[in-house]
């Protein structure tokens, strides 16, 4: 079995101060939350940008600047996000893909979020995609519900996507496929030959779905992205503290833990 990539998802676009106060918002202290979760296991942290006062930005020159301070701290992969907050526009969230960073994400299709709707149009799929490609960016698949692994196989059918694909399971969002065993064993079912795969559980998904993936042979993404809680009614103290728990766990199993440059190799990136 390879060894497990752990991904630290430090922001997202939705969480604010109110709900975890340990958020990480400005340049630095996402870049110190980054540091602090490769000491813990990660070998990837991906990334949203926030402004001054927490609100989402897709902000070319905010990636920048939070990448150049990740780097003066820590080797690790960095992964932006397309995704972006729901209501931005296409050019807006494709904004930081720009700076070819080693990965991005490409969320391959609409699903309704929450009481909102995150719309991908297929045209501006494949512009994300392009893009990716010129700037020699990996993307990363994101997968919301089953549909939207079978759009991305039909590409890689087509040679649209070129293999070997990565894949992130994001279950648990309202809307998407719930946060489960089942759900993650179906997509498993359906995954493509050669392709690898993260599973993000959403809220109290993380963990279980996390330990499932790291005896299934997958990998693990964690973070206030996806969860504000080390346990039921206690938040977590910060990234680091859900990192370091899914690497104990890992370790605990007898499956040791990806570097960032062993990272690179397992998913064919670059090495900066």
């Amino acid at each position: 079995m390879q060894k497990l990539i752990i991904t630290a998802a430090l922001t997202g676009a939705e969480v604010t101060r109110e709900q975890q106060p340990a958020l990480p918002i400005s340049p630095q202290e996402i870049a110190i939350a980054a540091a602090q979760c490769v000491q813990a296991g990660a070998s990837i942290v991906h990334l949203h940008a926030r402004n001054a006062d927490g609100s989402p930005t897709q902000d070319r020159e905010t990636y920048r600047e939070i990448i150049a301070a990740i780097r003066e701290r820590c080797d690790v992969i960095v992964q932006v996000s397309t995704g972006g907050a729901v209501g931005m526009t296409p050019v807006e969230r494709l904004a930081p893909v720009t700076l070819a960073p080693e990965m991005a994400t490409l969320s391959m299709g609409t699903v309704n979020f929450g009481d909102d709707v995150f719309m991908n149009h297929p045209a501006d799929m494949e512009t994300f995609l392009r893009a990716m490609q010129e700037h020699g960016v990996k993307p990363e698949l994101e997968i919301f519900d089953s549909g939207m692994l079978t759009t991305a196989s039909r590409w890689l059918k087509k040679g649209v996507l070129k293999g070997p694909a990565h894949f992130d399971f994001v279950l648990g969002i309202p809307g998407g496929m719930a946060g489960t065993p089942e759900a993650l064993m179906y997509l498993l079912s359906q995954l493509p030959a050669g392709s690898s795969w993260t599973v993000a559980g959403i809220g109290s998904a993380q963990l279980p779905l996390g330990t499932l993936a790291i005896l299934l042979g997958g990998h693990v993404r964690v973070g206030f992205e996806d969860n504000i809680f080390y346990r039921k009614g206690e938040l977590a103290s910060s990234n680091a503290q859900l990192v370091a728990r899914i690497a104990r766990i890992s370790l605990e199993l007898n499956r040791p833990l990806a570097t960032p440059d062993e990272a690179r190799a397992m998913l064919g990136l670059k090495n900066i």
